[in-house]
């Protein structure tokens, strides 16, 4: 998913400490229904599906509901994203304490580059 499209199909990872119901499969924000009938816990068809392929799989191989079975390379893809977004955090924390009063443009420049470091965790999908 490009920048321009991010966010358009289904709501943004907003306040993530925040109130708003998530999604049961891939955990991003569901906006609030008004009006009769439960909750949505999901927002698509395609999180729906892959949620109940996931408790099928579990169910063949007697997992419980906080077991998780993901393969190296899934495993190995998501770590090298976030050791990546992890030496950018380190890497902006230390240029704004060696320059104290960041001008707009540095601080713009270190907020793109923690974005560009973000962005692979965006694409990450865990699968069943």
């Amino acid at each position: 998913m490009t920048k321009s499209t991010r966010g358009a199909r289904q709501p943004a990872l907003e306040g993530i400490g925040d109130d708003k119901p998530r999604c049961r499969w891939c955990r991003r924000a569901i906006a609030p229904t008004t009006g009769p009938g439960r909750p949505r816990e999901f927002c698509s068809q395609a999180c729906r599906q892959w949620d109940w392929v996931a408790r099928q799989r579990a169910r063949d191989l007697k997992l419980s509901e906080d077991q998780l079975v993901l393969t190296r390379s899934e495993l190995n893809d998501l770590h090298d994203a976030l050791y990546v977004l992890a030496c950018a955090v380190q890497d902006v924390r230390r240029d704004l304490e060696a320059n104290g009063k960041p001008t707009a443009r540095e601080l713009g420049d270190m907020l793109r580059w923690i974005l560009d470091c973000a962005d692979p965790l965006d694409s990450i999908r865990l699968r069943p």
